[in-house]
C-alpha cells in the first residue's frame, strides 16, 4: 500500500500531455457577475428537549411572544428545552428575482444538543449593507444524531447541531449587478497568468475582427487577471454578445513548474516542467530496536542467598541498504521518481528528497507545502 501514491505519481508523469483548448466561460468570469452572503439570527421549536435555556434564547423567545401579542412577566422563566437559537445563512447567487427560493443552512448557536425534528420559524436573512434580502422558514433536516445515557456517557454521528432546509428561504429583494454600468465588460482569470490573459484577448479580437495594431481593439488585457472588453450598450445585445464569446476556445498556458505536497495525506503532485539541475542523491534509514530480556539469578539452595531479577537490555541497530543516484542536468522529476519507486521508498521518503532538493538548490520549480 505505501508504494499506491509514488507509483500514482509515476503514471501521470509518465503519461503524455494533452494540452487542449478550453472555453472563454470555464476559465473566467465577468466582473460584477458574483453571488453575495446572507446570515440571520433565529428560533428553531419543536425539538423533542434537545434545546437550551441560555439567556439569550430567552430572550429571543420572549421578543418571539411579545410579536404576536404575548407578555410574560419578568419572573416568570419559561421552560423552552424544545427551543434553540440558531445562525441562518445562505448564498443569494448573481440574478436571483424576488419570489425564487434559495437552500439555507442553519447552525445551532447556544448549548442545544441536537436540531433533529425541529423547525425554523420566520428568519430575515440580511446582506452586508444590513438590508434584508430574504426570508428564511422550515422544517429542517439534520443528518447527524447524538445519544447520551443517564451515567454521562455519549455518543454522537456526524453534526446533529447543523441543518439544511432545501428552498427554504424566499428572495424578497435582487442585487443590482454590475453588468451594465460601462461601455465594456471585465473577464477576470480564475487564475492569473499574464500569457492567459493575451491568449484570450487575442481570440476575442481575432473572432471579432478587432485589430489592436490599428487601435481597433475589442479586448484588452489589463493585467494577469483581467481582460476588457468593448460590450453593446443595450442590455438584450449585451447578453447575446457574452452568451458568444463565452463559448470562443482558446489554449491556456501552460502552468508554472510546482511540487505540491500535502504532508497531512502523503499526496504529492508535480507539474510537468519541473526540472532537475545535476545532483546526487543519497537516502536511507536507521532502524533501532530495544528489546527487555529478564535473567532471573537463584541462589544454591544450601547459601542464605534472595532471589534476584536482573534486567538485561538488547539494542539491535540495523542501517538499511541506500543507493545514490545521480541525474543529469534538465533531467525531469518522473526519473527521480522511477528511481525512488525502484527502490520502495514511501511518498514520505520522496518528500524528504524534494525538500532536500529544493535547500540544495537542484530543484526548477516551485514548492508547495499544504
Amino acid at each position: 500500500m505505501k508504494f499506491i501514491t509514488v507509483a500514482l505519481m509515476l503514471s501521470l508523469l509518465l503519461s503524455p500531455f494533452q494540452a487542449q483548448a478550453q472555453r472563454i466561460k470555464d476559465l473566467a468570469s465577468v466582473q460584477g457577475v458574483r453571488s453575495n452572503q446572507l446570515v440571520g439570527y433565529g428560533l428553531v421549536v419543536g425539538l423533542p428537549g434537545t434545546g437550551e435555556t441560555s439567556p439569550f434564547t430567552e430572550q429571543s423567545f420572549r421578543t418571539m411572544l411579545s410579536n404576536f401579542g404575548i407578555s410574560l412577566d419578568s419572573s416568570v422563566k419559561p421552560k423552552i428545552k424544545n427551543v434553540a437559537a440558531v445562525a441562518v445563512h445562505a448564498t443569494l447567487p448573481a440574478f436571483s428575482k424576488p419570489g425564487q427560493n434559495i437552500d439555507v443552512t442553519v447552525s445551532s448557536v447556544g448549548e442545544a444538543s441536537s436540531l433533529n425534528g425541529g423547525t425554523l420559524l420566520q428568519t430575515f436573512l440580511r446582506g452586508l449593507d444590513g438590508e434584508i434580502y430574504a426570508v428564511a422558514q422550515g422544517s429542517l433536516v439534520v443528518s447527524g444524531f447524538g445519544a447520551e445515557g443517564n451515567d454521562g456517557s455519549r455518543i454522537v454521528s456526524n453534526t446533529p447541531t447543523v441543518g439544511r432546509i432545501a428552498n427554504g428561504a424566499v428572495v424578497e429583494r435582487a442585487v443590482p449587478s454590475g453588468l451594465m454600468q460601462n461601455d465594456y465588460l471585465t473577464l477576470n482569470l480564475n487564475t492569473p497568468d499574464f500569457s492567459t490573459a493575451q491568449a484570450l484577448a487575442d481570440v476575442i479580437n481575432m473572432r471579432l475582427g478587432g485589430d489592436p495594431s490599428k487601435g481597433t481593439a475589442i479586448a484588452m488585457p489589463m493585467d494577469a487577471a483581467s481582460v476588457r472588453v468593448s460590450a453593446p450598450r443595450d442590455q438584450a445585445q449585451r447578453v447575446s454578445f457574452l452568451a458568444t464569446i463565452e463559448n470562443f476556445e482558446f489554449q491556456p498556458a501552460a502552468a508554472p513548474a510546482r511540487v505540491v505536497i500535502n504532508s497531512r495525506t502523503g499526496t504529492i503532485v508535480i507539474g510537468e516542467d519541473v526540472k532537475l539541475l545535476p545532483a546526487a542523491i543519497t537516502h536511507g534509514g536507521l532502524t533501532v530496536t530495544i528489546s527487555e530480556n529478564a535473567q532471573v539469578d537463584q541462589p544454591n539452595a544450601l547459601a542464605n542467598g534472595n532471589t534476584v531479577i536482573t534486567p538485561q537490555s538488547i539494542v539491535d541497530v540495523q542501517l538499511d541498504d541506500s543507493r545514490m543516484f545521480l541525474f543529469d542536468p534538465g533531467v525531469s522529476l518522473d526519473e527521480l521518481v522511477r528511481a525512488v519507486n525502484e527502490i520502495g521508498a514511501a511518498p514520505g521518503d520522496l518528500m524528504a528528497i524534494l525538500e532536500a532538493l529544493r535547500q540544495a538548490g537542484a530543484l526548477q520549480g516551485e514548492l508547495v507545502i499544504i
